[in-house]
């Protein structure tokens, strides 16, 4: 796959094939080489992994950031690559519009679109004004003849509003928005995720998470797609922080084990990888 437009139409199969279609996130291009030498079918950015790499927090990048690690991302292998855009960058529609337009010229296969304001005061968009944005971004993805695969995030229970009725009402918005994919992350009760999937008809993607179902409940529950977010990336930071300690310590033991499986993933990964 070459073309943006084969790899959308490929990515838009996935999400309607026989198996759940599970979703790493890389955080920069060596990694984004190595998921792809393991067998993974595509790939999506995480914007706490990438903004790490920065040294910040998450919610610190700028879109110009944002989409410059996109199109590096998409550079690095010929899978379908989703892009995790917050907030559009910006409150209006015509933001959200425009930076959905960029991400079709970064090459991307999909996006996602959260309606998190980015205030702590009032962290969630009113839900016709987040349906309004969602209009827009829908507009902008599958104006051309690339037709970006959109997803619509409800941001509830990860800003402290476990709302399941909500979270499903504005599912239900976004989809009538637009949106080809449905995603609420920090969803953990199987039971909650099956009413998710049961009052929609697109597919959704699910939040891997500590103690959550296994992949098979959720192929079982109806789920089409699973990403992990940012926690491929915090898992390498802490393997750093475990090796850099027993270093510290005189007896780095996990360094060695940790470099030696690493050095030959790179080997085989790198290999084969195109230039940059």
């Amino acid at each position: 796959m070459t073309l943006a437009s084969d790899r959308t139409e490929y990515f838009r199969r996935l999400h309607h094939g026989s198996e759940l279609l599970l979703l790493p996130n890389p955080w920069d291009v060596g990694s984004a080489r190595l998921l792809a030498s393991l067998g993974f079918a595509a790939l999506a950015t995480t914007s706490s992994g990438y903004a790490a790499t920065l040294g910040q927090l998450d919610g610190s990048v700028t879109r110009d950031q944002a989409l410059r690690h996109a199109a590096a991302i998409v550079a690095a292998t010929d899978l379908p690559v989703s892009a995790d855009l917050e907030n559009g960058y910006g409150d209006s529609p015509e933001q959200v519009a425009e930076t959905v337009r960029l991400a079709l010229d970064a090459g991307l296969a999909g996006c996602s679109i959260e309606d998190f304001t980015g205030g702590a005061d009032d962290p969630i968009y009113d839900r016709a004004r987040a349906a309004e944005r969602i209009t827009a971004a829908a507009e902008a993805a599958h104006a051309g003849p690339t037709r970006l695969i959109l997803t619509g995030r409800a941001e509830n229970y990860l800003h402290g509003r476990p709302d399941l009725a909500d979270t499903i009402g504005r599912l239900q918005s976004y989809q009538e928005a637009g949106a080809d994919v449905l995603y609420a992350p920090g969803l953990r009760a199987l039971d909650d995720i099956r009413a998710v999937v049961s009052s929609v008809d697109r597919p959704v993607n699910v939040l891997a998470v500590a103690g959550g179902p296994s992949m098979a409940e959720l192929a079982a529950a109806g789920v089409r797609r699973v990403s992990v977010g940012g926690r491929f990336a915090f898992a390498a930071l802490g393997a750093l922080v475990e090796a850099a300690r027993e270093l510290l310590g005189g007896n780095p033991t996990v360094l060695f084990e940790r470099s030696a499986l690493g050095a030959e993933a790179a080997q085989a990964a790198f290999t084969a990888a195109p230039p940059p």
